[in-house]
């Protein structure tokens, strides 16, 4: 190995080997797992608070009018309405991030 040109990229080799084997944000499997089930959680509240809202609503208004069953359905439908769209937005936020991050590392790599 006395020539000088193996050993320049003998050491670019080692070079790129080295920063490949950088330590990076390592992200703990028991981490993503409690995310996702934050993230869960997140949407089951949602979408109970929604049915929740609605169901106050309306019975608050049949109470008032006197009206028992009209309004109660009808706002719990609105606050199921609401809680899935809540759901839904919340969904696409949490895939917008994961699209972006992913986006990032494949900058990194490449």
């Amino acid at each position: 190995m006395s020539d000088p040109h193996v050993a320049d990229r003998l050491k670019a080799l080692e070079a790129k080997i080295a920063a490949l084997k950088a330590p990076t944000e390592v992200k703990h499997h028991s981490e993503e797992h409690y995310s996702q089930a934050q993230l869960a959680w997140r949407m089951v509240i949602e979408l109970v608070a929604g049915l929740g809202i609605g169901f106050g609503i309306g019975y608050g208004l049949d109470t008032l009018f006197g009206t028992m069953p009209i309004f109660l359905v009808l706002f719990i439908f609105l606050g199921l309405a609401a809680g899935v769209k809540t759901m839904m937005r919340s969904a696409k936020e949490v895939q917008r991030k994961q699209l972006e991050a992913a986006k990032q590392e494949g900058d990194a790599r490449g």
